[in-house]
């Protein structure tokens, strides 16, 4: 696997019927990482799913994260876990998971920017910039705190929310090289056509 610096777009996907089909078509698109986001399973079915969903990954040699929960991603031995301000600490998951594991942290606001940079993360997110169904109640944070993340963070910055094909050039050019795309792959009519779309638009915006 190359490193996580290299990787540009990751996709945030929930389980579905066809979840193992859906995540191979989007990493054939361009999909370098991917994360289980499945809030409402309980914890078998939720560990039934990541295990299709790590096979996928693991035959491609695209890291696969488990959301929220360090727990199963020891259990099934998943490439990472990322978490939000309210779930387990970063010190809780690398305890769990060790040095070697990727620990993304989610940040939506100033104060919790500074709190990230002492953590011992592998990549932090940033958003959502534009407000977003997939995470109800919270406000966009537009541009300014995503080039905030950027210039105070050592480590790559995953930027969320209202990324697109039509959005891509606007988010490069205020400095970011890594994207989290939700719905516009989860609710595309073709998955491969849509992670090839993004893909060539941020290698395009990216010069590469």
């Amino acid at each position: 696997m190359s490193g996580l610096a290299e990787r540009r777009l990751y996709c945030c996907t929930p389980d579905r019927a066809d979840l193992t089909s859906f995540v191979g078509q989007i990493i054939d698109g361009g999909v370098d990482l991917v994360q289980l986001r499945s809030k409402d399973l309980e914890a078998r079915a939720l560990l039934e799913a990541a295990a299709r969903c790590q096979a996928v990954c693991a035959d491609r040699g695209v890291p696969f994260i488990m959301n929220d929960r360090p727990d199963l991603a020891l259990e099934l031995g998943a490439d990472g876990v990322h978490v939000g301000q309210d779930d387990a600490p970063v010190d809780l998951c690398r305890r769990i998971l060790g040095p070697d594991a990727l620990v993304g942290l989610s940040t939506h606001a100033s104060a919790e920017l500074a709190a990230a940079l002492t953590e011992d993360v592998s990549y932090l997110s940033a958003g959502p910039v534009e407000a977003t169904p997939t995470k109800p109640g919270r406000p966009g944070t537009g541009l300014g705190y995503v080039r905030d993340a950027l210039a105070a963070s050592s480590v790559p910055v995953f930027v969320t929310g209202g990324v697109t094909t039509s959005s891509i050039d606007e988010l490069a050019a205020a400095g970011v090289r890594h994207f989290v795309v939700v719905r516009a792959l989860t609710e595309a009519d073709d998955p491969f056509k849509a992670a090839r779309a993004l893909r060539k638009g941020i290698e395009r915006a990216l010069g590469h």
